[in-house]
């Protein structure tokens, strides 16, 4: 049975999100030429607003990671929603522009290269992020923050989804985010990073190339 590509009202909305990441990622990139030079880890991303469990230790801003490896951070969506997550990125695959031949995308998002991330995201305080975007960004080649797509419906590939309904403290989610870098950039590493004014915990690692497709063998003829 052959899938039915997504109606237009759906291919519209991916396309309003894929330029509203564009937008992102430019403002990004003009903020990280500005930046100081990167510090050695040496204090914790600010905590005020959040609730922080006796005994949990944050991450300290800065910190390196690699794939697979855990950042502790105390998130703040808005004044009424904020907790303390575990974040695990435990892996990054290369795609295909080809993977969303089923959307409609403007000219400069069918030049641009996804990847998809695997994370993991436990709820390690007190707080309700249910619906939150997951707080993980892709970096490029060129210093840029890339925000996660999303899709108002599925894509199996990598759905790319928020947190789910009822992300109270306890809860785990494992996740699929999307990214796609523009024309020319490569996907470096994967980072955390609420405030500009702070250095980010960043994750890096082997990224997975997609599979090469190897052309099908022509059958031989039989000998008569």
């Amino acid at each position: 049975m052959t899938r039915s590509g997504p109606p237009q009202r759906a291919r519209a909305t991916l396309v309003a999100v894929l330029v509203a990441s564009a937008l992102v990622l430019t403002a990004c990139g003009a903020d990280n030429a500005k930046k100081p030079a990167a510090a050695k880890p040496s204090a914790p991303v600010p905590s005020a607003d959040v609730d922080v469990p006796s005994g949990v230790t944050l991450t300290k801003a800065g910190t390196a990671l690699k794939f697979g490896e855990t950042a502790t951070v105390a998130y703040e969506q808005n004044s009424q929603r904020s907790s303390v997550l575990g974040l695990t990125v435990n892996s990054v695959a290369k795609g295909r522009i080809g993977d969303l031949a089923a959307y409609q995308l403007d000219p400069a998002s069918k030049k641009s290269t996804p990847y998809y991330a695997r994370v993991q995201v436990k709820n390690l305080g007190t707080g309700d992020l249910s619906h939150a975007i997951a707080p993980i960004y892709a970096v490029d080649s060129t210093n840029a923050l890339v925000q996660a797509v999303s899709f108002n419906n599925t894509f199996t590939q990598c759905p790319s989804t928020t947190l789910p309904a009822g992300f109270t403290a306890g809860k785990t989610a494992n996740l699929c985010l999307a990214y796609l870098l523009p024309p020319g950039r490569t996907l470096v590493e994967m980072s955390y990073r609420p405030l500009q004014q702070y250095e980010p915990i960043t994750w890096k690692g082997t990224i997975t190339q997609p599979e090469v497709k190897k052309p099908a063998k022509k059958k031989k003829k039989s000998q008569p």
